[in-house]
Formats: C-alpha cells, sequence, structure tokens
C-alpha cells in the first residue's frame, strides 16, 4: 500500500528566521512537501525556504490566516496531498508527531469514526496552563481531564487548534475552505464546528506532542492560578468581533451561545482591567462589538 502523502501549510508574519528553520526543518522530515504562505511580511522569509526545501508563497499584503490557510491548502490540492497538516509559525512539532497522528487517524476511521481531522496535545512552554485539549462541555469546550482519554490514546474534542491539525483532503472539499472573512481568531473553531455539523469527529491524540506558544505573552491575574494569554491590541477586536459572529453563526447549541457570552464578558473586563493599553483595547473592543452586531467582516480598517 502506497504510504499517503502529507504536505504541510505554515502560515507566517514577521517571523524569527531562527524558530522558523527550525520548524520547517522538522516538517521537512516528516512531510511529503511543505508550503509556507507569508502574509506580507517586511521581508519574506525566503532564507528559511530554501535552506530547508519549503516552497514560499509570498503574499503582497497581510490577507489574514484564514485567506493564507486557503491558498496553502489549494496548493496542496496541486501536489495532490492526501492530508494536510496546518502550523503557526509559532509551533514546533515532536519529531514522530506526522506519524503519530496518521497512526490515529487510521485507528478512528478503523473504529467507523468519519473523521474530521486529529490534533496533537499542545503546550505553552512559557505557562504551566496545562496542555490544551478541548473537550465538549454543556457551557462550552473545556479542558480536557484525564478521564476524557479513551483506551486507544485518542480524546474526542469539541475542536482542535489549527496549529498540528492533520486533515484529510476529502474532508477538506466536503466542508469547505476556512472563513476568509473571518480574518483571524475562531478561525478553527468556526472550521471544526462545521466540520461536525456535517457529521464529522475531531480528536487529539495523546501520544503525539506540539509546542505551541498561544498569544502574545502571558501573565498571571489576581485571584487565578492559571495563566493567562494575552493578545496583541489589534487581536482584541478580531476576537470580540468573531465571538460575536460565532454566537449570531448557527453553529452553537442555546447553552453553547450562552458560555460564549459569558466568556466574552470575562474577556473584555480583563483586557479593559488588567492589560495596557486599556483604553486603546476598550475602544477597539467596542469597536468589534459593534461590528460583529452589524455582520461586518474582513480586516480591521482605519
Amino acid at each position: 500500500m502506497t504510504a499517503p502523502r502529507v504536505v504541510a501549510v505554515v502560515v507566517t508574519f514577521e517571523p524569527e528566521d531562527e524558530a522558523l528553520a527550525a520548524l520547517l526543518e522538522r516538517l521537512g522530515n516528516q512531510c511529503d512537501a511543505v508550503v509556507v504562505v507569508d502574509n506580507g511580511s517586511t521581508t519574506a522569509p525566503a532564507q528559511a525556504c530554501a535552506g530547508t526545501g519549503a516552497e514560499l508563497i509570498a503574499l503582497p499584503t497581510n490577507e489574514g490566516i484564514a485567506a493564507a490557510q486557503n491558498r496553502g491548502i489549494a496548493r496542496t490540492v496541486e501536489l495532490a496531498a492526501d492530508f494536510v497538516l496546518l502550523s503557526d509559525q509559532d509551533s514546533l512539532p515532536a519529531q514522530d508527531m506526522v506519524a503519530r497522528l496518521l497512526e490515529a487517524i487510521a485507528t478512528a476511521a478503523a473504529a467507523g469514526s468519519p473523521v474530521a481531522g486529529v490534533g496533537p496535545v499542545s503546550s505553552d512552554n512559557r505557562a504551566e496552563s496545562g496542555e490544551m485539549v478541548y473537550v465538549s462541555r454543556r457551557w462550552g469546550p473545556r479542558r480536557a481531564a484525564p478521564n476524557d482519554t479513551r483506551p486507544d490514546g485518542l480524546v474526542e474534542v469539541a475542536f482542535l487548534i489549527a496549529s498540528g491539525c492533520l486533515i484529510p483532503a476529502t474532508v477538506l472539499e466536503e466542508v469547505g475552505a476556512m472563513n476568509g472573512g473571518w480574518f483571524i481568531d475562531h478561525i478553527d473553531l468556526e472550521w471544526c464546528l462545521r466540520a461536525r455539523r456535517a457529521g464529522y469527529r475531531l480528536f487529539a491524540v495523546t501520544g503525539a506532542h506540539l509546542g505551541h506558544e498561544l498569544g502574545e505573552r502571558v501573565t498571571r491575574v489576581p485571584g487565578r492560578k492559571q495563566l493567562v494569554h494575552v493578545q496583541s491590541v489589534p487581536r482584541t477586536y478580531y476576537m470580540t468581533r468573531n465571538t460575536i459572529l460565532l454566537v449570531r453563526s448557527g453553529l452553537l447549541s442555546t447553552a453553547w451561545r450562552l458560555g460564549y457570552l459569558v466568556w466574552l464578558a470575562k474577556y473584555l473586563a480583563f483586557n479593559a482591567v488588567f492589560v495596557a493599553p486599556r483604553w486603546q483595547r476598550i475602544r477597539l473592543m467596542a469597536r468589534g462589538l459593534g461590528d460583529g452586531l452589524r455582520g461586518v467582516t474582513g480586516p480591521l480598517r482605519g
């Protein structure tokens, strides 16, 4: 039997050369091809790509992570990929991650599960916040507990973080592209919800590991044990707007809509009270609320 063809798609924006080269080398050793889609960086990472054999698609402007992923996915079709592996620039997979993901997707499929994708257990080395695996609970996705793991080492999840996610090409064809109108934030969640609505299941693989930095930095909040990931100022607009768009999308149950509204209230309060520059964040979050209610999509302008 011919081994499945895996093509990785890495989206970059102003990447650090050394970290990107390490990522591309690690992916190049595990995938049949690597496609880098650069989102309008000041200098496209041509050297890192050339040094590792990755193909570079340099976009003239920042089109957003979803549109860049779609550009890369379109290229994987031309490269006859059986599976697409998505990756952010700030990730580093274990040396056996792809092999373990392929094994897991075969195991799940053999058990009769229609699989939309599998992903590794992601952890952020900057924060002792546990592994980023999210399962379905009454009010929305929550961190997985040890008893959520199945005997075969799989955890059925509510959604998969895009970085490290392995998706069959046939599923991408059926479920459709990433939602380019949302630009950034909740892109992976929205796609996974569409896949689940189409009857597919998603799994995290406990034996597959990925180092991944989520957010710009982490900080501690009084009264909270877990460190909190802090996003850049513009991202507060997208997270606010896209959470409203998500709640209005029809992809969530009533309980999950309520859960996300409560989460958004906490997110707004955290950024307004604890994270500088507070007034700049407040203005962008207010704009995000208004644009979300009006159904505005695309990049932040002005």
